[in-house]
């Protein structure tokens, strides 16, 4: 159980990548057919220093079209470049530069131009999936019992395999969040697992369908339970494709 003060610090992060996030999107707005991915991702870590904000070595998730479809991609030296009929996966997580802060981790999409329907599509039943996890943990709560990780991460295979999805769901539903690094060592959303939820550690929950190289969409919000077992949401929460460029 993080102290009260970690959680704040969580909830501060998740703040500041919220706010940067759309600066990102911003970033590219400005700079459409000649940002990269790569300098998306240093215009991230730019702001990153800026809000005094770090995370491990390594780099950040921003992936264009079909190498969204990676749930780990990450620019590399041929990164792509944002243009016209372009979606955007941005994932970024950090923590406050302090000892001891909890990081926060989010995941967004964005697009450029009108929004195909089988994008569209997509985007829909991931959200759907997300929100049914958070609607289990919520009834759960008002009975007083700490929800079961595994029984979260089946609610939404379950939803995804009505569709002939869930194939395309290729990791986890979530994890806890750490000071070290963002995946936590208390407990992961993942099949067949035993352990419950912990109250005051800050998680994620994070589906996604993944359409092998064509694209792939993810939700991502930061969550904890408090100790009056109330979920409390620390990100906003997506519920439509950032429209970066009307085109």
């Amino acid at each position: 159980m993080y102290t009260p003060e970690q959680i704040n610090s969580h909830i501060r992060a998740a703040r500041k990548l919220d706010l940067i996030k759309d600066l990102a999107f911003d970033y590219i707005r400005k700079n459409i057919g000649q940002a990269s991915e790569k300098d998306v991702e240093k215009f991230i870590f730019s702001e990153f220093k800026k809000h005094n904000l770090v995370k491990e070595k390594g780099g950040l998730i921003v992936a264009v079209n079909e190498n969204s479809a990676s749930p780990h991609y990450f620019p590399k030296g041929k990164a792509k470049r944002i243009g016209k009929n372009c979606l955007v996966l941005i994932d970024i997580w950090a923590r406050e530069n302090k000892k001891n802060s909890v990081f926060a981790d989010i995941t967004w999409v964005g697009y450029v131009g009108k929004v195909p329907k089988d994008i569209q599509n997509i985007f829909d039943k991931v959200i759907f999936g997300r929100d049914l996890v958070l609607e289990y943990i919520k009834k759960e709560l008002k009975s007083k019992n700490l929800p079961k990780t595994g029984v979260a991460d089946k609610v939404v295979r379950d939803y995804f395999e009505k569709f002939q999805e869930h194939l395309n769901f290729i990791h986890k539903t979530g994890h806890s969040l750490g000071i070290v690094s963002p995946h936590g060592k208390h407990f992961r959303l993942s099949i067949g697992s035993k352990k419950v939820f912990n109250l005051n550690i800050p998680f994620t929950i994070e589906p996604g369908i993944y359409w092998k190289n064509k694209f792939g969409i993810r939700s991502e919000v930061d969550c904890f339970i408090n100790k009056s077992y109330k979920l409390r949401i620390t990100s906003k929460a997506q519920r439509a494709i950032t429209i970066i460029q009307f085109l």
